[in-house]
């Protein structure tokens, strides 16, 4: 499903981060947890193809991202990575319907706004389809950025302090989303975060701190 070996990365001025090996299969669920500065947002992005590493390799279905040519990269990812983002980036000049059904078209998809409502009904989200993200919460833009993780049913799943912002119910309800999603969909789960209310949801982790 998806596998790093050997990953380096190294920013501007920067030590060289290494990070473990990772092999994740369908139906896995892992969480990274590490103190802040240990890489686990560049970890998670190096494992979307959205940095390149420094060295290693990611695969994702046998697949190596760095031999996906770049014109068809965002395409690959689409169809088969699933990304919450810790900072939602939205498109502000779309409504929250508009943004969701971009991920559709992004992944070389057929837009379906009742798979669309039907996801952000489940999220209570359904008061602001209309709605453009620059006026909804800090927790109701977390819960649309996971709507669009969600919509092309992706077999990886890549969520990066995908509850910080949320109250106690709608963390339970987020977690519950993504479990159900990695579980009916057989798909690999990979979280980071600091939110030690989910630390004892996931059944395998990974502590980043170890290889600093």
């Amino acid at each position: 499903m998806i596998q790093a070996r050997g990953l380096t990365y190294q920013y501007s001025g920067g030590s060289v981060m290494t990070f473990p090996d990772i092999q994740c299969d369908a139906g896995d669920q892992l969480l990274i947890i590490g103190e802040s500065g240990t890489g686990k947002t560049t970890l998670l992005q190096l494992l979307s193809g959205l940095r390149q590493p420094l060295s290693g390799t990611v695969s994702i279905h046998g697949t190596k991202l760095q031999d996906v040519p770049r014109k068809q990269q965002d395409q690959f990812r689409g169809k088969h990575i699933g990304l919450v983002f810790q900072t939602p980036h939205f498109l502000q000049a779309l409504n929250v319907e508009e943004n969701i059904a971009l991920a559709q078209r992004l992944a070389g998809q057929k837009v379906n706004l009742s798979l669309v409502r039907d996801l952000l009904g489940r999220l209570g989200l359904t008061h602001r389809i209309r709605a453009f993200p620059r006026y909804c919460s800090q927790g109701e833009q977390q819960r649309i950025s996971l709507a669009r993780a969600l919509i092309n049913r992706p077999d990886i799943l890549l969520a990066d302090e995908p509850t910080s912002a949320l109250d106690d119910r709608h963390c339970l309800e987020v977690c519950g989303m993504l479990e159900a999603h990695a579980s009916e969909s057989h798909s690999a789960l990979i979280i980071v975060t600091h939110d030690q209310r989910i630390k004892d949801r996931i059944p395998h982790s990974m502590n980043l701190d170890h290889y600093v």
